[in-house]
């Protein structure tokens, strides 16, 4: 009796380890596909379209504070707001001497980056397969079996062993003339893609991470709702098909679940802010020695003070230095931080002691020179992001289908902090001490 106990448990917990392992999740990001791009009939995405039908969508995902891609990406893997994971630019802010001005650093690791668990280290710690393509904050993650990361030197912080298999497949171009600096963004999210499907298709992962960043180049250069960003749409829905059709050739597209969002949606803007040549009108930066700075991230700017011995002196007066400037529309302290998901300087170094919200039609920019503190824009249709979470413009598109998924579902205004646990929860993990909760409307009763 007791050997055919053990003999039943056994079978249980080895069918039970079967089924979860036959679990897979694609998280796909089109970077700066807006909600209301989605809403919108003239965007070209007949493929997001017809999944959205046989899946569950929502009218928009509110993003997190600043919305900008790094931050948002690993709040859509961590379920946490910044004030949490940390990230808060495209790269690590680090301060120098006295004085001296604070810049952004990409070329770090994921162990310096990120303050919270993601997903894939969730996955990978429960024996679960993983993969990264152009994904932020991922550079040598010991977490991600497959990893092609989001830096400017990704080719060469390829895993090795995914790497020479992309140069053996063609999807990598070889040869002594390769320069990945020169590839066009057209071709280099191309290659990404081909690279999603590779690893799909030979590996099967249970858990994937795509970041396709053709749209935010390309509505930065010429702006949203115009005739380049429509076709920039067109160009990865078709990419979402060769997903797809990779998926059938693996025989695990029923297996699968899918998820499409963004980090950020996009807005035009007119007028460009330039507060640090305000900063130096006022005397605060001179040469050699940046007293004050600001960090811009298009509709936001974090405000530093470079000598933090004058820097309780100095706040006040730096803020009432800017409110009611042109083209500003808040200036935000400390105090209020908590309210929108960022934390304070004495938590986090990394932030600034103010923060500058652009206007709808402003963005700000970083020259420290010039005789404009506000300029006309470098175009006659530019895009921007970074905007305060709560502006519609930002909010960003989100799409789920596949297995598990109820067809149909259409949900409201949901908070980007509710990817990774919902996601987590397919695959039958859980995201510990995730600011956001499972999207329990749009799953089907787990088996």
């Amino acid at each position: 009796m007791r050997r055919f106990t053990l003999s039943v448990l056994l079978s249980i917990l080895l069918c039970s380890f079967a089924r979860a392992d036959d679990r897979h999740v694609i998280i796909i990001t089109m970077d700066g596909f807006a909600a209301d791009r989605f809403r919108d009939i003239r965007t070209p995405i007949p493929t997001i379209r017809q999944l959205a039908a046989e899946g569950a969508s929502a009218e928009g995902m509110r993003v997190a504070n600043p919305s900008v891609t790094w931050p948002n990406h690993t709040t859509l893997v961590t379920g946490v707001m910044p004030a949490k994971h940390s990230v808060l630019f495209n790269g690590l802010l680090v301060r120098g001497e006295a004085g001296k001005a604070v810049r952004i650093d990409p070329a770090r690791d994921q162990s310096e980056l990120v303050a919270a668990p993601t997903i894939w280290d969730v996955a990978h710690k429960a024996g679960r397969s993983t993969a990264g393509i152009n994904w932020p904050c991922t550079r040598n993650s010991p977490a991600l079996d497959d990893n092609f990361p989001d830096v400017a030197d990704q080719i060469d912080q390829i895993t090795p062993t995914l790497k020479q298999e992309l140069l053996k497949a063609k999807i990598l171009p070889g040869g002594s003339q390769f320069d990945w600096y020169r590839q066009s963004a057209p071709q280099q999210d191309h290659i990404w893609t081909q690279a999603a499907c590779w690893v799909i298709r030979h590996r099967k992962p249970n858990l994937m991470v795509l970041h396709m960043l053709l749209s935010d180049t390309v509505q930065h250069q010429y702006g949203p709702q115009t005739l380049a960003a429509f076709a920039t749409m067109a160009v990865l829905d078709s990419q979402l098909r060769d997903l797809l059709a990779a998926l059938e050739d693996a025989v695990i597209r029923d297996k699968t679940t899918i998820f499409i969002t963004a980090d950020h949606g996009f807005a035009r803007y007119v007028k460009l802010i330039q507060p640090n040549v305000l900063l130096s009108k006022e005397g605060y930066q001179k040469p050699g020695q940046m007293q004050v700075q600001v960090v811009a991230e298009g509709g936001c700017a974090f405000v530093y003070f470079n000598d933090r011995k004058s820097a309780a002196e100095l706040e006040p007066k730096i803020a009432e230095l800017f409110k009611g400037h042109e083209g500003i529309a808040d200036v935000i302290t400390s105090d209020r931080f908590a309210g929108f998901g960022l934390p304070t300087p004495d938590k986090n170094p990394r932030m600034g002691s103010i923060l500058l919200a652009a206007k709808d039609g402003y963005s700000f920019g970083p020259a420290n020179t010039g005789n404009e503190i506000v300029e006309t824009a470098p175009g006659s249709n530019v895009g921007s992001h970074g905007y305060i979470n709560t502006n519609p413009k930002m909010y960003a598109t989100f799409v789920a289908f596949g297995r598990g998924i109820k067809k149909g579902v259409k949900l409201g205004v949901i908070q980007n902090t509710s990817v990774a646990p919902t996601a987590a929860k397919l695959l039958g993990l859980e995201i510990p001490g995730a600011d956001g909760s499972v999207l329990s409307d749009i799953l089907e009763e787990q088996r």
